[in-house]
This record gives structure tokens, C-alpha cells and sequence, in this order.
């Protein structure tokens, strides 16, 4: 015989699996903000950092939280107002851990932002590495391909292998209207998105003599050659860790198509998609609000070889901008984190940028 648990059933199940101190007598915690990062090289405090660290040191989440639906221990400040997780890479783990949180009974996210963050691959034609992107659309690639070997002799109409669902060739006028596709694009607030960028425009990154000289090598691509700066432009979420100015073109082309012209490629990851999924989703049950979702990415790396360099050079390389990134990802996000902290009773209930705080 089947039977279906209420919203209070399957929230008194989850308080069985997501046990805390007294956890059943406890109100939940009306959580301010969250900060995902996706993976820690080791331990969270006092070793090399991965996105993780510098926000639990310098942001003071010293309590850890059991969080057995997850990949790794929840962090959170002394007065339980901002809320730390490290969601694991990949997409089914973005979206699985994000999932868990957000139905989590121990906090109350309803009115929390949400600051997604981390490092990506960043496209050369567009930013440096070190350089810092806000989001305003985060798109996927379910996509059809074959191997460009296989494809028809046609250069122009055929320069990859991949296509839309429903498309026969590469970049169709619009994305054919496929429900497979649903999850190809998800607009945030660009209204927040703006006023976040504005917060942090003017902030001054410091600089390393040896990624410096890196980017000098890229001649040809100016923005790729500048100090690290903040910009606004889109994450591009695939589980195939790709490389080269072929898929670079790809990534560029795919985010034109299904944004409608309005968004740019800048940054790639394998999560993004997977986070706003689930945030799409714990939204209708009225778990977490999607308005209040950032995202940000700095880029460790290049998604494309220096001129005159092979591309699997590139790809198996260090990530030698890794720590300048993530030293610009943190002062970025941790100037909007304070600047919404600390206009709480403004912007519990207003969202900044939209006009209604």
C-alpha cells in the first residue's frame, strides 16, 4: 500500500535525518545569508584555502553543524545570521546538497540571500584572470553532439559538434522549444545583480608579478591582459571539464542563443545550473526566494591556451591564478555580504537594486 507524507510528515522526517541540539524545541534560525563555495582542499581553518577557507576565518563561522544530507559540516557565525556551505563539485552535487539545505527545518532561508561563489575558468575574450563576475543569467548545455569528426563538411554551418535539442545543426535562429531544455537558462535578478556590481567596482585587487606576466602572453586579447577587474556576464555549468578556443566559440555562441542576445559567456563551471535547479524549485514551496540568489565567479584560469600554445597544455595546467581568485572572490562577496548585513532592517524585506528598499 502507498501512502504520502504531508509537508509537516516529510519536515518531521527531515528532522530525524538533520539532527541538531534539541532540534524538535528549537525555532529555526532566520538565516541572513548563505555562502556556497563548492569544494576545501583540506581542512576548513589554518591550510592551503580552497573557496571554503577565507570565508570561515575571516567571516568568524567558527560553530560547525552536522549536516549528514551534505558533502561537508555546515559553518555559522556566533549569532546563527550567516550560514556557510561547502555543496561539493559538480552539478548533481550542487543541486543535491542545495536541496538539502533548503529543506533543511533547523533555518528559516526565506528572506536569506543566497551568495554563490567561487572559482571558474574565465573566457580571455572577455576578463582576466583574478577578474570577478557577477551573474545575471547562469546557463546549462543539455544539448545533442557528435563527434566533430563525424559532423558534415561544412565549416561555417558546422564549426562543433554540439546543437540544441530539437535542432538538427549548430545555432538555430532561437532555442527550439524542447522540455528537455528547461534547464539551459535561469535569469537571476539582474536588478541585484547591477547593484552588487556597483558595490564592488571600484575595488582595488592586488596583483601577482607572475600571473601577471601570464596574461601579458595573451596577445591579442586586451581584457585578457588587464590587472583584475569586476564585471557583469554569465556562468556557463557543464559537467565536461572543457577547454580550447573551439568550445571557448561554443560557450560564447550557447549563451547568445539562449539568452536572446542579452547575455555574454564570461565564466565556466560545473555547478550553477545545478544550484538555481534547486533554488527554482525550494522557491515554489516558498523555502528560499530565487530574487535574492547572486552569483559570483572569479577566474583561476583561462578556458583557452595562450597564442601559440596546445590546448592540452592548457587544460592540465595549475591553476596559476587560483589564489589571486580566490582572494577577489571574497573581497567582492564579502563587501555586498557586510553591506547587507549591516542594512538588515532595510533589506530584510526590500531587495536591493529593485527599487523597493
Amino acid at each position: 500500500m502507498q501512502t504520502r507524507l504531508s509537508h509537516a510528515g516529510w519536515l518531521s522526517l527531515l528532522i530525524c535525518i538533520c539532527p541538531g541540539p534539541k532540534a524538535e524545541a528549537q525555532k529555526p534560525w532566520p538565516i541572513r545569508a548563505v555562502i556556497v563555495t563548492t569544494f576545501e582542499i583540506g581542512s576548513d581553518t589554518g591550510d592551503i584555502p580552497g573557496e571554503f577557507q577565507l570565508w570561515v576565518e575571516r567571516e568568524h563561522l567558527d560553530e560547525v553543524i552536522d549536516f549528514p544530507l551534505g558533502t561537508h559540516a555546515l559553518r555559522t557565525n556566533r549569532e546563527h545570521t550567516v550560514l556557510g556551505m561547502v555543496s561539493g563539485t559538480t552539478l548533481v552535487n550542487a543541486t543535491a546538497s542545495m536541496m538539502a539545505l533548503g529543506v533543511d527545518p533547523r533555518f528559516d532561508l526565506s528572506r536569506a540571500y543566497i551568495l554563490i561563489n567561487g572559482i571558474a575558468g574565465v573566457d580571455p575574450h572577455e576578463a582576466s584572470m583574478g577578474s570577478v563576475a557577477w551573474a545575471r543569467y547562469v546557463v546549462s548545455d543539455v544539448a545533442r553532439e557528435i563527434d566533430p569528426r563525424d559532423a558534415p563538411q561544412d565549416a561555417k554551418a558546422w564549426p562543433y559538434g554540439i546543437f540544441p535539442i530539437g535542432a538538427t545543426a549548430p545555432n538555430p535562429a532561437t532555442p527550439p522549444n524542447s522540455p528537455v531544455q528547461r534547464s539551459n537558462l535561469y535569469r537571476l535578478n539582474n536588478s541585484l545583480a547591477d547593484w552588487a556590481s556597483e558595490q564592488t567596482k571600484d575595488l582595488r585587487f592586488t596583483d601577482d608579478p607572475a600571473v601577471a606576466a601570464f596574461r601579458a602572453e595573451y596577445k591579442g586579447f586586451p581584457k585578457a591582459q588587464q590587472p583584475p577587474f569586476v564585471l557583469e556576464g554569465e556562468t556557463f555549468a557543464s559537467d565536461l571539464y572543457w577547454h580550447g578556443p573551439t568550445l571557448t566559440a561554443y560557450a560564447e555562441d550557447w549563451v547568445r542563443l539562449y539568452t536572446g542576445g542579452k547575455g555574454r559567456f564570461v565564466m565556466t563551471e560545473m555547478e550553477d545550473s545545478g544550484f538555481m535547479e534547486a533554488i527554482e524549485r525550494l522557491g515554489r514551496a516558498k523555502r528560499i526566494d530565487p530574487q535574492r540568489v547572486m552569483v559570483l565567479r572569479g577566474g583561476s584560469n583561462y578556458c583557452m591556451p595562450r597564442p601559440g600554445h596546445p590546448s592540452i597544455e592548457s587544460v592540465t595546467a595549475p591553476y596559476i591564478g587560483g589564489k589571486l581568485a580566490l582572494e577577489d572572490v571574497y573581497l567582492s562577496g564579502a563587501t555586498v555580504l557586510h553591506k547587507l548585513l549591516a542594512g538588515w532592517p532595510r533589506y530584510r524585506d526590500r531587495i536591493p537594486g529593485t527599487g523597493q528598499e
